[in-house]
């Protein structure tokens, strides 16, 4: 997949900017505010229908007008993909493939693999379960739309049944039978998810470890476990143990949807034992074997989007990253910077063509 051209109208703080872009690697650079990230951010728009940074769609209209438009012309297998997504204050967002709108956006999804790795994906260290599990589920959820409907499916009939559970209590009232409805339809669909995610775990695992060693030179150990209660007990039963809690709690406390997956350095909590440093290589590792999967079910290399990723980073390995998306197995590459000079020195060896956008 190969991005030629990207053109931003009143997205974020970008009036009107059209790109047209280099096939390898491509940098922005400039001070913080003039627009680097909100690039980055448009080419996520376009591959996953929303932004990375803010979620609240009505937001990334600027300031002051009523519409936002990205468009981007991409080449794959050679033949071109116009994708364009817009949102118009009062109106629902619209994604355009080749000028036709999706019913769904679920169909649009994998379409355009893409991997982003930026200072906010520290979240997935310092923030609750539910960013890890999203940060899974989005990597599967590019590969297997199957997944991704169950997934849907089961946070619909959740919200549905923690809304019983409150009314039960609201009303002073119980009805088990249609409890129990709601109970097969998530244990239903659980089972599968469960599965997927597992599967997905032991295939990742092995290939972040590997990511990790070459950026760190091997000198830490790190790992990553994923906890469910699915793994020692059947949803079925766990939903019938925790009805007393439920009910006093009125809203849903075991499934799937307390799923974690635990980022550890030598058997202990990056988020408490890791350095700074350690805790971006950790991240940066993250993300890189998030691309070799995906790059492993698409067969092509995913776009991606290097986020001011060399913050809080000293310049070895700085290079060693550059070092490793020089490679042939790399395809496109988008990389922010508010040090001109740095991404010049880390460049300096690339055998990749590249060009710098100066904001």
């Amino acid at each position: 997949m190969l991005l030629k051209q990207l053109t931003l109208t009143q997205y974020k703080n970008i009036s009107s900017k059209t790109f047209v872009l280099n096939p390898k690697i491509n940098c922005f650079v400039g001070d913080n505010g003039v627009g680097k990230s909100t690039i980055l951010d448009a080419i996520y728009h376009l591959a996953l229908g929303k932004s990375y940074f803010n979620p609240v769609a009505l937001q990334n209209i600027q300031i002051g007008e009523d519409f936002f438009v990205i468009e981007g012309r991409f080449e794959k297998e050679n033949r071109e993909e116009k994708i364009i997504c817009s949102l118009k204050k009062g109106q629902k967002k619209i994604v355009k493939r080749n000028g036709k709108t999706y019913e769904k956006l679920a169909d649009h999804i994998g379409l355009i693999p893409t991997v982003i790795i930026s200072p906010s994906d520290r979240d997935l260290i310092s923030e609750g379960s539910s960013t890890r599990r999203k940060f899974i589920d989005g990597v599967i959820g590019q590969t297997d739309t199957a997944f991704l409907q169950h997934l849907l499916e089961y946070n619909k009939i959740l919200s549905q049944r923690n809304a019983l559970l409150k009314y039960f209590a609201l009303n002073q009232t119980f009805d088990k039978a249609t409890l129990d409805v709601y109970n097969d339809q998530l244990v239903e669909r659980s089972g599968p998810i469960f599965e997927k995610r597992k599967t997905f775990m032991e295939a990742f695992i092995p290939i972040f470890k590997s990511r990790y060693e070459e950026i760190s030179s091997r000198e830490e150990f790190v790992n990553i476990e994923y906890e469910s209660q699915l793994q020692a007990n059947s949803h079925s039963s766990l939903l019938q143990t925790s009805l007393g809690k439920d009910r006093a709690i009125q809203h849903t406390s075991v499934g799937i949807h307390k799923d974690d997956v635990l980022f550890l350095k030598e058997g202990q909590p990056i988020k408490r034992f890791g350095s700074q440093g350690q805790q971006k290589t950790f991240l940066v590792a993250l993300k890189l074997a998030q691309f070799d999967f995906l790059k492993s079910q698409t067969g092509g290399a995913p776009i991606l989007l290097l986020d001011d990723a060399f913050d809080k980073l000293d310049q070895k390995r700085v290079s060693q990253i550059i070092s490793l998306v020089d490679r042939n197995d790399f395809g496109q590459i988008f990389i922010t910077d508010t040090h001109e000079d740095r991404t010049l020195d880390a460049l300096a060896d690339t055998e990749a063509g590249y060009e710098i956008f100066k904001l």
